[in-house]
């Protein structure tokens, strides 16, 4: 059983990254907005308890069950404690089944984040994204608010890469996460 969390700022690739890494591996994705999606479907509007309780869900059925793992993808407010705590507790679900845990952070400059964040597979698996314009300007907020990129060293997990994937392909990045972590 593995479970690889893929995290970094609005747009910097995640899902399309998981994407192509699931298609390399026997583990299952599911990205962030999988579980926004619905929620906002039901609801008309982000309720971020029920997204938790939700994903805790996954978690615990995907980590007592018979598949290889999970990616999952995640925003991180980085310099938030309580987000901290959060990514510790859904970890602690896989870890208490005797997981591998592997973390992968993804940065891209604002610039090239912007330009992705219109892109057909992103707004075709993100419909709260579909107004480009104002979810740029959510993206650039979100960019002054929180942290977004995290410290040297500042990650206390053995099995941490972060990547520049600027000006890699999604199906690069994948292929240098499973042979960094031998998936």
């Amino acid at each position: 059983m593995k479970l690889i969390v893929i995290f970094g700022a609005s747009a910097v690739g995640k899902m399309t990254v998981g994407q192509e890494l699931a298609k390399l591996t026997d583990l299952r994705l599911v990205h962030n907005h999988m579980i926004i999606e619905p929620i906002f479907e039901i609801f008309g509007r982000r309720d971020e308890e029920t997204e938790k309780q939700f994903t805790e869900l996954i978690f615990e059925r995907i980590a007592g069950s018979d598949l290889g793992g999970l990616i999952f993808t995640h925003y991180w407010s980085l310099n938030k404690k309580v987000h901290w705590e959060y990514v510790e507790h859904l970890v602690d679900i896989f870890k208490r089944k005797g997981a591998d845990i592997y973390f992968v952070e993804l940065i891209a400059s604002q610039e090239v984040r912007l330009q992705r964040n219109g892109t057909e597979n992103r707004l075709h698996h993100k419909p709260t994204k579909r107004n480009v314009e104002a979810s740029n300007a959510r993206l650039i907020e979100l960019d002054k608010k929180i942290r977004i990129e995290t410290f040297d060293g500042e990650v206390p997990y053995e099995n941490y890469v972060k990547i520049n994937n600027t000006d890699l392909l999604p199906k690069i990045v994948a292929q240098m996460i499973r042979d960094k972590f031998l998936l």
